[in-house]
This record gives C-alpha cells, structure tokens and sequence, in this order.
C-alpha cells in the first residue's frame, strides 16, 4: 500500500508542478504579461519531476519458468507463488544543476527507479510483493555539437546504485559507475551503456549482513547494455539487450506500445534471458506482460 501511495503522490507532483511551470493556467498568464517575463536560465521548469526510464504497469505477466529455488529458505511463500503476476516500473528525475554550469548544454540529475513483482493472484499467501527493486542514481549529460547521419549525440557518465532492499540471504544488490553515448533523430533514439561494477568485500558467512551477496551478477547482467526506441506513426517499439563479454549471458527485452482511447496507450513487454529482477539475476527464463504506457517515447 505505502508503494501504491508513492506511485500516486509521485505522479500527482509530477502532473501539477508541469502545469505550473509551463503557465497552462489562465491565472498564470494573467499575472505574467508574456513582456515582462525575464529571460534566465535559471527558469523554474527546470525544477520539476520528469519522467526519466520508462513508466509502466502491467496487470498481467507471466512466466515459463518461476524461479522458485530463490525463495528455498521461506518455503510457505515458495510453494505458493503464482506463475502469473502484475508488475510495474516508475522512474522519475529532476535536476541537480541547470544546464550550463560546465558546458553550454550539460545538466547534472538525480533519478530513482522502482520496479515492483505483485502476487496479486496469490490468494493462498495474501497477494505479496514478491520483490521491489530500487535503483537511485547520479548522472551528468552533455549535448554535444556532433552530428551523425543528421542525428544528434550526447554523452553522459554516472553512477547508480541497485538493491531489492532484502536481508541476509534474499538480499541482492550492486553499485555501478557507468558511461553513455546517446544517438536521437526524429523518432529514433539508440543509447549505448557500459559499465564497470564497483568490487564488494566478501562475506565471511551467507548469513553475514555485510559484504557481497551477488559476487557473480556480472556473469549474468553482462557489461553493457544497448537500448533503441523507435516510434512509427502511433506505435512505439523499444528494445533492450544485455551481455557478458565472457559468458555470453544476458538478456533480451521487447517493448511495443499502441493507442487505446483518449490517449491512454497499451504495453507489450517481452523478456527473454536472466535478470529479470535482481532475486533472479541469474535464472533464465521468458517473461510476457500486458498493460498500459504512463508516459510517452520522446520529450
């Protein structure tokens, strides 16, 4: 319930403090002749809540292979759990820095992603939250004044952290310093992301609090991922892959988005591969969900 509250009031701030800085009231403009509005760059829309990943929610998705094996230790919930359950993703940012404090066109965020796995179908365990993912990170962007193939390109670097906010032995978490190079023209948009996991010491025991829970994720969510998004006419398409230059495991992902009514969008969402979740960094399996898009493909 607490994450269903943050879900609203999150999105609540986002829609209003848009209206506001964009001067969509009558009120607004009233009190602000369009002469005597300075020109600065330190303008208020700079200072709102924008979408940042993609936001989701799928009522539906289902697996070909539960990965039941992680949940050994609590086995009242393992032997319960449904094939079949909702998930969702909200991923909000907002500045830290305007852009221009470095370069002409640079900006310094802070974003968080939450993605959550609901047994909602689970009527034999209460309907759980089977795992909630959290993931803020710190990342600075540049435009830069290149041009490929008539497309623009900006470069970025940050760093992030993942955890699901478990203890001791359902506990998975990593910290990432990563780089980016960022291809847009029109609808299209390709985004190139390696990198580098920061090392953890070891843990003495598997019930020690402290120290690496995952020494392995690397294996399986790989060292880099490439990201397109295409949009043609009303439909959008989004794809996602990942891969570990020496194991050659990782992940493939498939989104594909299409108008319902009144602007409300519908979402595919296809995975195949490991890390579908951190509890599952390292299971294999094939994932396919419906729902509907909360926000659009470009902004």
């Amino acid at each position: 319930m607490r994450t269903l509250l943050f879900i609203i009031s999150a999105y609540l701030c986002l829609y209003s403090t848009t209206a506001i800085a964009t001067d969509e009231t009558p009120n607004a403009k009233e009190e602000q002749p369009e002469e005597a509005q300075p020109e600065s760059r330190y303008d208020t829309r700079y200072f709102i809540l924008k979408p940042h990943k993609r936001n989701y929610v799928l009522p539906i998705t289902a697996t070909d292979d539960f990965h039941h094996e992680a949940y050994d230790n609590v086995p009242t919930f393992a032997d319960n759990f449904e094939d079949i359950e909702a998930k969702y993703q909200i991923s909000l940012m907002f500045p830290l820095l305007n852009e221009g404090f470095i370069f002409e066109q640079d900006s310094l965020h802070f974003g968080i992603t939450l993605q959550s796995w609901w047994q909602i179908y689970a009527d034999n365990i209460s309907k759980p939250f089977r795992e909630t993912n959290y993931q803020p990170e710190v990342f600075y962007r540049v435009k830069t004044p290149w041009k490929v193939l008539d497309g623009n390109i900006t470069l970025g670097v940050g760093l992030e952290h993942q955890s699901n906010g478990r203890s001791q032995l359902l506990s998975r978490s990593w910290n990432r310093m990563y780089g980016e190079v960022i291809f847009q023209k029109t609808d299209f948009k390709a985004t190139f992301k390696p990198w580098y996991r920061l090392p953890e010491n070891e843990k003495t025991s598997p019930d020690d609090p402290e120290g690496d829970d995952n020494p392995d994720i690397r294996d399986y969510m790989g060292n880099y991922q490439l990201e397109f998004e295409y949009l043609w006419g009303d439909v959008g398409m989004d794809i996602m892959l990942r891969e570990n230059f020496s194991t050659h495991k990782g992940a493939f992902e498939l989104g594909l988005t299409f108008p319902i009514w009144s602007g409300l969008r519908g979402y595919l969402q296809y995975f195949n591969g490991y890390g579908e979740s951190l509890i599952d960094y390292n299971h294999n399996q094939q994932k396919i969900g419906l729902g509907i898009m909360l926000d659009t493909y470009f902004d």
